[in-house]
Protein backbone atom coordinates (compact mmCIF):
# COMPACT_ATOMS: atom_id res chain seq x y z
CA UNK A 1 0.00 0.00 0.00
CA UNK A 2 1.54 3.27 -0.59
CA UNK A 3 0.95 6.89 1.13
CA UNK A 4 -2.25 9.09 -0.73
CA UNK A 5 -0.79 11.34 -2.76
CA UNK A 6 -2.75 13.77 -1.51
CA UNK A 7 -0.10 13.67 1.18
CA UNK A 8 2.90 15.49 -0.60
CA UNK A 9 1.38 19.09 -0.54
CA UNK A 10 0.65 18.89 2.99
CA UNK A 11 3.84 17.88 3.70
CA UNK A 12 5.68 19.85 1.98
CA UNK A 13 4.03 22.91 3.35
CA UNK A 14 4.54 21.37 6.49
CA UNK A 15 8.17 21.65 6.25
CA UNK A 16 7.39 25.46 4.22
CA UNK A 17 6.10 27.06 7.59
CA UNK A 18 8.83 25.31 9.82
CA UNK A 19 11.60 27.27 7.35
CA UNK A 20 9.51 30.48 7.41
CA UNK A 21 9.55 30.03 11.11
CA UNK A 22 12.92 29.57 11.47
CA UNK A 23 13.73 32.72 9.36
CA UNK A 24 12.19 35.00 11.05
CA UNK A 25 15.77 33.99 13.61
CA UNK A 26 18.37 34.79 11.00
CA UNK A 27 21.50 36.39 11.92
CA UNK A 28 19.98 37.02 15.36
CA UNK A 29 22.03 34.45 17.55
CA UNK A 30 19.52 32.76 18.98
CA UNK A 31 19.24 29.19 18.12
CA UNK A 32 17.39 27.92 20.63
CA UNK A 33 14.14 30.79 19.49
CA UNK A 34 15.14 29.85 15.81
CA UNK A 35 14.57 26.13 16.44
CA UNK A 36 11.34 26.56 18.68
CA UNK A 37 9.92 29.42 16.36
CA UNK A 38 10.20 26.49 13.58
CA UNK A 39 8.66 23.36 15.91
CA UNK A 40 5.61 25.83 16.23
CA UNK A 41 5.07 26.59 12.78
CA UNK A 42 5.71 22.98 11.78
CA UNK A 43 3.68 21.48 14.18
CA UNK A 44 0.30 24.05 13.69
CA UNK A 45 0.91 22.86 10.01
CA UNK A 46 1.19 19.09 10.53
CA UNK A 47 -2.31 19.39 12.72
CA UNK A 48 -4.49 20.83 10.18
CA UNK A 49 -3.95 17.28 7.78
CA UNK A 50 -6.39 14.68 7.83
CA UNK A 51 -4.05 12.02 9.40
CA UNK A 52 -3.41 9.72 12.14
CA UNK A 53 0.30 10.52 12.58
CA UNK A 54 2.63 9.87 14.90
CA UNK A 55 5.82 11.15 15.72
CA UNK A 56 8.68 8.17 15.57
CA UNK A 57 11.75 10.71 15.14
CA UNK A 58 11.61 13.67 16.92
CA UNK A 59 12.70 16.35 19.14
CA UNK A 60 13.35 14.71 22.49
CA UNK A 61 10.86 13.04 24.97
CA UNK A 62 7.59 14.09 25.91
CA UNK A 63 8.75 15.98 29.21
CA UNK A 64 10.90 17.90 26.92
CA UNK A 65 8.00 19.27 24.85
CA UNK A 66 6.97 22.44 23.34
CA UNK A 67 9.47 19.91 20.79
CA UNK A 68 8.15 17.60 18.38
CA UNK A 69 8.28 15.02 20.54
CA UNK A 70 8.62 11.19 20.08
CA UNK A 71 5.54 9.70 20.20
CA UNK A 72 3.42 12.95 19.93
CA UNK A 73 0.29 12.22 17.71
CA UNK A 74 -0.26 14.84 14.85
CA UNK A 75 -3.01 15.20 12.40
CA UNK A 76 -7.00 15.05 12.52
CA UNK A 77 -7.08 11.79 14.06
CA UNK A 78 -8.57 10.37 10.48
CA UNK A 79 -7.02 9.47 7.76
CA UNK A 80 -3.83 7.17 7.03
CA UNK A 81 -1.78 5.94 10.07
CA UNK A 82 1.45 7.32 9.43
CA UNK A 83 5.12 7.64 10.79
CA UNK A 84 6.79 10.73 10.86
CA UNK A 85 10.15 11.76 11.99
CA UNK A 86 11.06 15.62 11.67
CA UNK A 87 13.91 18.21 12.20
CA UNK A 88 12.22 21.57 12.06
CA UNK A 89 15.47 23.25 11.93
CA UNK A 90 18.35 21.36 10.72
CA UNK A 91 21.53 23.08 11.35
CA UNK A 92 20.28 25.68 14.27
CA UNK A 93 23.58 27.29 14.81
CA UNK A 94 23.59 27.99 10.85
CA UNK A 95 20.49 30.01 11.34
CA UNK A 96 22.00 31.87 13.90
CA UNK A 97 24.81 32.94 12.57
CA UNK A 98 23.29 33.52 8.91
CA UNK A 99 25.50 30.75 7.62
CA UNK A 100 24.16 28.53 4.20
CA UNK A 101 22.21 25.21 4.20
CA UNK A 102 20.48 24.98 6.81
CA UNK A 103 16.70 23.45 6.38
CA UNK A 104 13.38 22.18 7.44
CA UNK A 105 13.10 18.04 7.07
CA UNK A 106 10.90 15.62 7.39
CA UNK A 107 9.63 12.37 5.97
CA UNK A 108 7.07 9.91 6.11
CA UNK A 109 6.03 6.45 6.00
CA UNK A 110 2.79 4.44 6.41
CA UNK A 111 2.60 2.98 10.30
CA UNK A 112 5.61 0.83 11.28
CA UNK A 113 7.81 1.21 8.49
CA UNK A 114 10.36 3.39 9.75
CA UNK A 115 13.22 2.78 11.82
CA UNK A 116 12.39 4.54 15.36
CA UNK A 117 16.66 5.82 15.88
CA UNK A 118 17.07 6.44 19.71
CA UNK A 119 18.79 9.98 20.08
CA UNK A 120 22.54 8.68 19.33
CA UNK A 121 25.24 8.74 17.38
CA UNK A 122 25.08 6.68 14.37
CA UNK A 123 27.98 5.57 11.82
CA UNK A 124 27.33 6.36 8.16
CA UNK A 125 28.42 5.59 4.87
CA UNK A 126 26.61 7.03 1.72
CA UNK A 127 27.42 6.33 -1.77
CA UNK A 128 24.78 7.56 -5.22
CA UNK A 129 22.50 5.54 -7.53
CA UNK A 130 23.58 3.45 -9.69
CA UNK A 131 26.11 1.30 -8.37
CA UNK A 132 26.67 -2.18 -7.26
CA UNK A 133 25.03 -3.13 -4.07
CA UNK A 134 27.47 -4.12 -0.99
CA UNK A 135 29.74 -1.93 -2.58
CA UNK A 136 31.11 -0.21 0.69
CA UNK A 137 30.41 -1.05 4.33
CA UNK A 138 31.23 0.27 7.48
CA UNK A 139 33.70 -2.56 8.09
CA UNK A 140 35.56 -2.26 4.94
CA UNK A 141 38.79 0.41 5.66
CA UNK A 142 38.31 3.70 4.75
CA UNK A 143 41.05 2.48 1.40
CA UNK A 144 39.13 -0.42 0.64
CA UNK A 145 35.66 1.76 0.38
CA UNK A 146 37.22 4.13 -1.72
CA UNK A 147 39.11 1.83 -4.23
CA UNK A 148 36.51 0.11 -4.53
CA UNK A 149 34.02 2.88 -5.51
CA UNK A 150 37.18 4.15 -7.91
CA UNK A 151 37.20 1.28 -9.67
CA UNK A 152 33.43 0.98 -10.03
CA UNK A 153 32.96 4.41 -11.59
CA UNK A 154 36.03 3.45 -13.29
CA UNK A 155 38.32 6.37 -12.26
CA UNK A 156 41.39 7.31 -9.81
CA UNK A 157 40.98 7.90 -5.69
CA UNK A 158 42.18 11.65 -6.37
CA UNK A 159 39.28 12.27 -8.85
CA UNK A 160 36.83 11.60 -6.21
CA UNK A 161 34.72 13.47 -3.92
CA UNK A 162 34.06 12.55 0.02
CA UNK A 163 32.07 14.77 1.92
CA UNK A 164 32.99 14.26 6.01
CA UNK A 165 31.55 16.13 9.02
CA UNK A 166 34.25 18.33 10.59
CA UNK A 167 34.98 16.98 13.61
CA UNK A 168 37.82 15.58 16.10
CA UNK A 169 36.44 12.09 15.89
CA UNK A 170 36.58 11.74 11.92
CA UNK A 171 40.78 12.53 12.24
CA UNK A 172 41.84 9.13 11.12
CA UNK A 173 38.96 9.09 8.33
CA UNK A 174 40.50 12.18 6.97
CA UNK A 175 44.15 10.91 7.24
CA UNK A 176 43.28 7.94 5.31
CA UNK A 177 42.13 9.66 2.61
CA UNK A 178 44.46 12.53 2.42
CA UNK A 179 47.09 9.62 1.67
CA UNK A 180 44.78 8.57 -1.19
CA UNK A 181 44.63 12.27 -2.60
CA UNK A 182 40.69 11.98 -2.13
CA UNK A 183 39.76 15.43 -2.41
CA UNK A 184 37.25 16.17 0.46
CA UNK A 185 34.45 18.56 0.68
CA UNK A 186 34.06 19.38 5.27
CA UNK A 187 30.43 20.44 6.81
CA UNK A 188 30.66 21.61 10.00
CA UNK A 189 27.45 20.81 10.89
CA UNK A 190 23.83 18.91 9.09
CA UNK A 191 25.33 15.78 7.58
CA UNK A 192 21.35 15.13 6.30
CA UNK A 193 22.20 17.35 3.59
CA UNK A 194 25.65 16.03 3.52
CA UNK A 195 24.66 12.43 3.37
CA UNK A 196 21.57 13.24 0.43
CA UNK A 197 24.55 15.41 -1.63
CA UNK A 198 25.90 12.07 -2.75
CA UNK A 199 22.57 11.17 -4.96
CA UNK A 200 21.90 15.09 -6.01
CA UNK A 201 22.99 15.38 -9.66
CA UNK A 202 23.86 18.71 -9.41
CA UNK A 203 26.38 17.67 -6.50
CA UNK A 204 29.90 16.51 -6.65
CA UNK A 205 29.98 14.45 -3.95
CA UNK A 206 30.69 10.46 -4.60
CA UNK A 207 30.73 9.40 -0.71
CA UNK A 208 29.50 10.22 2.58
CA UNK A 209 31.34 8.48 5.67
CA UNK A 210 31.57 9.70 9.41
CA UNK A 211 29.46 9.65 12.29
CA UNK A 212 27.02 11.92 12.99
CA UNK A 213 23.18 11.88 14.30
CA UNK A 214 21.11 8.47 14.03
CA UNK A 215 17.74 10.76 13.46
CA UNK A 216 19.53 12.64 10.75
CA UNK A 217 20.88 8.83 9.59
CA UNK A 218 17.14 8.28 9.14
CA UNK A 219 16.30 10.98 7.13
CA UNK A 220 19.06 10.65 5.26
CA UNK A 221 17.78 7.04 4.11
CA UNK A 222 14.05 8.25 3.84
CA UNK A 223 15.79 10.74 0.92
CA UNK A 224 17.95 8.11 -0.77
CA UNK A 225 15.32 5.38 -1.00
CA UNK A 226 13.48 7.99 -3.10
CA UNK A 227 17.03 9.35 -5.08
CA UNK A 228 18.08 5.64 -5.43
CA UNK A 229 21.50 6.31 -3.55
CA UNK A 230 22.95 3.74 -0.72
CA UNK A 231 23.89 4.10 2.94
CA UNK A 232 24.46 1.80 5.66
CA UNK A 233 24.37 2.84 9.18
CA UNK A 234 25.40 1.41 12.45
CA UNK A 235 24.36 2.69 15.84
CA UNK A 236 26.86 4.08 18.43
CA UNK A 237 25.26 3.62 22.23
CA UNK A 238 27.44 4.45 25.39
CA UNK A 239 27.12 2.14 28.43
CA UNK A 240 24.02 4.77 29.27
CA UNK A 241 21.97 4.26 25.97
CA UNK A 242 21.80 0.73 25.36
CA UNK A 243 18.47 0.41 27.65
CA UNK A 244 16.27 3.19 25.92
CA UNK A 245 17.97 1.45 22.53
CA UNK A 246 16.27 -1.79 23.16
CA UNK A 247 13.55 0.05 24.99
CA UNK A 248 12.82 1.46 21.35
CA UNK A 249 12.87 -1.73 19.43
CA UNK A 250 16.58 -2.54 19.13
CA UNK A 251 17.76 -5.78 19.50
CA UNK A 252 21.22 -6.06 17.72
CA UNK A 253 22.71 -2.91 19.11
CA UNK A 254 25.67 -4.38 16.71
CA UNK A 255 23.53 -4.24 13.75
CA UNK A 256 24.44 -2.82 10.84
CA UNK A 257 21.34 -0.87 9.11
CA UNK A 258 21.17 -1.27 4.89
CA UNK A 259 18.30 1.64 3.91
CA UNK A 260 15.63 -1.08 3.56
CA UNK A 261 16.24 -1.96 6.86
CA UNK A 262 15.93 1.83 7.95
CA UNK A 263 12.46 2.64 5.58
CA UNK A 264 10.24 -0.08 4.21
CA UNK A 265 7.72 0.20 1.63
CA UNK A 266 6.63 4.31 0.40
CA UNK A 267 8.06 7.23 1.57
CA UNK A 268 7.70 11.11 1.61
CA UNK A 269 10.46 12.79 1.99
CA UNK A 270 10.30 17.19 1.90
CA UNK A 271 12.93 19.61 2.50
CA UNK A 272 12.80 23.65 2.63
CA UNK A 273 16.07 25.61 2.70
CA UNK A 274 15.75 28.52 5.62
CA UNK A 275 19.09 29.92 4.50
CA UNK A 276 20.75 29.40 1.05
CA UNK A 277 22.31 25.61 0.53
CA UNK A 278 24.00 24.10 -2.75
CA UNK A 279 20.53 22.71 -3.36
CA UNK A 280 17.78 25.21 -2.82
CA UNK A 281 17.33 29.27 -2.51
CA UNK A 282 16.83 30.22 1.41
CA UNK A 283 13.53 31.77 2.56
CA UNK A 284 13.39 35.31 0.72
CA UNK A 285 11.28 38.31 2.41
CA UNK A 286 9.85 41.01 0.54
CA UNK A 287 7.59 43.37 2.24
CA UNK A 288 5.12 40.47 4.34
CA UNK A 289 5.62 37.78 1.38
CA UNK A 290 7.70 35.09 2.06
CA UNK A 291 9.24 32.80 -1.00
CA UNK A 292 10.27 29.43 0.17
CA UNK A 293 12.64 26.89 -2.17
CA UNK A 294 11.76 23.21 -1.20
CA UNK A 295 12.59 19.44 -2.26
CA UNK A 296 9.90 17.11 -2.24
CA UNK A 297 10.00 13.03 -3.28
CA UNK A 298 7.50 10.62 -3.14
CA UNK A 299 8.55 7.53 -3.79
CA UNK A 300 6.16 5.06 -5.05
CA UNK A 301 4.45 7.94 -7.17
CA UNK A 302 7.93 8.65 -8.69
CA UNK A 303 8.29 12.05 -7.89
CA UNK A 304 11.62 14.25 -7.54
CA UNK A 305 11.07 18.08 -7.99
CA UNK A 306 11.95 21.50 -6.60
CA UNK A 307 8.88 23.96 -5.65
CA UNK A 308 9.10 27.76 -4.91
CA UNK A 309 5.88 28.87 -3.07
CA UNK A 310 5.13 32.30 -1.97
CA UNK A 311 3.07 33.06 1.65
CA UNK A 312 1.41 36.23 2.25
CA UNK A 313 1.84 36.67 6.26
Amino acid sequence: MSIDSKYLNMFRKSVEMGAIGASKFIGKNDKIAADQSAVNFMRKELNKIEMRGKIVIGEGEMDEAPMLYIGEELGSGNGQNLDIAVDPLECTNFVAKNLPNSFSVLAVTEKGNMFSAPDTYMEKIAIGKNLPSKLVDLDFSVKKNIQNLADAKQTEPSKLIACVLKRPRHDKIIEELEKMKVKIRFISDGDVSGAVSVADDNSPIDIYMGIGGAPEGVLSAAALCCLGGQIQTRLVLETNQIDRAKKMGVEDIKMKYELNDMIKGDVIFCASAITKGDMLDGVKVVDKEYYVSSLIMHKDNKIIKKTKNTYNM
